[in-house]
């Protein structure tokens, strides 16, 4: 058996994996359930997700990634184990060569911890590359040449948002706030105005279900069950659209403020070509309702949502796998 080339989106959020010649074959939560006396793992991914929150005191669930680095980096390679492992991607003839997407702004300790934790899965090289210019390539953007492209990332612990010109990222930025953020400040925002504690999960749904990002432009109502902080009981109230926005307005800003502070490090001529072109946006953040508008509003460039955006990254991993000779990997 040939060894296989597998280009991994390691993210906060979730891991996804691509296999040359067979597509994404994995995508599945970045979560490890493990026994609290034993450290042993009990499951792995969408197992794990589900535990989340919910589990007895001697289980716990881990997510090992944290904005967008190795946090936990022996739980980190049981998970990356556990998944190439599951798509047969290490068998006693193939060592693959593995592909990892890592934010823009990560130090080389951290590139290496990443390169590392791959190369003991059995990897017989590990390539790293950065995300938004995987993203970009994902997205269908033609990055080899001399013009502008401009990219926002808005992924699970990290929104990277890059110009990109020649193959290579020009001027970039990455921020630790996403869509865990934006989680958080939903539960913030219900814990006080209501008095009530929800959990990850519940803070997610609504972002998903109601949540905008563009004032007036959705009028969704949900239900929404947590604990009462006063008398410590189950108790339910209903939320509308503007206020999930109301919770991520200073979130939502930090990202406008971080992409107008890279169009305005940006060469004047890449600008120009940006303007034409608009800028794309990707990752699951690109998925609330109302991103696409508030930005284009706000920077004054049209602006559009990739195809699948949570799947551009590794997309863009099986194009560069295919053409090796565009990563340049020191």
């Amino acid at each position: 058996m040939f060894a296989k080339d597998i280009g991994i989106d390691l993210g906060t959020a979730n891991v996804l994996i691509y296999v040359k010649g067979q597509g994404i074959v994995l995508n599945e939560p970045s979560v490890v359930a493990m026994d609290a006396d034993t450290k042993k793992p009990l499951a792995v991914g969408s197992e794990a997700r589900e535990m989340l929150g919910r589990t007895p005191g001697s289980v716990i669930a881990i997510r090992p990634m944290k904005d967008g680095v190795i946090a936990d980096f022996e739980i980190t390679e049981i998970m990356l184990n556990y998944f190439i492992r599951k798509i047969n991607g290490k068998s006693f003839l193939s060592r693959p060569r593995i592909l990892i997407c890592c934010p823009s702004n990560i130090t080389q300790v951290e590139k290496n911890a990443i390169k590392e934790a791959a190369e003991r899965t059995g990897a017989k090289k590990v390539f790293i590359e950065e995300e938004p210019k995987v993203a970009a390539i994902g997205a269908g953007m033609d990055i080899s040449k001399p013009s502008g492209n401009m990219v926002i990332d808005i992924g699970g612990g990290t929104t990277d948002i890059a110009v990109l010109s020649l193959g290579g990222i020009v001027t970039s930025s990455s921020i630790k706030i996403a869509g865990n953020v934006f989680d958080s400040d939903i539960m913030k925002y219900i814990k006080d105005k209501y008095k009530l504690l929800i959990g990850d999960r519940t803070a997610e749904e609504i972002k998903m279900s109601i949540g905008t990002v563009y004032s007036g432009n959705k009028n969704d109502k949900m239900e929404v069950r947590g604990r009462d902080l006063v008398t410590g009981l189950p108790h339910t109230i209903t939320m509308c659209s503007d206020e999930v926005e109301e919770a991520l307005r200073e979130s939502i800003y930090i990202i406008i403020h971080t992409a107008k502070s890279v169009l305005e490090q940006t060469p004047p001529e890449l600008a120009a070509d940006i303007i034409d072109k608009g800028i794309v946006i990707t990752g699951g953040g690109a998925l609330i309702d109302g991103f696409d508008q508030l930005l284009a509003h706000e920077l004054k460039v049209p602006v559009f949502v990739a195809e699948s955006p949570l799947t551009c990254v590794v997309e863009g991993t099986g194009v560069l796998l295919d053409n090796i000779n565009l990563i340049n990997n020191k």
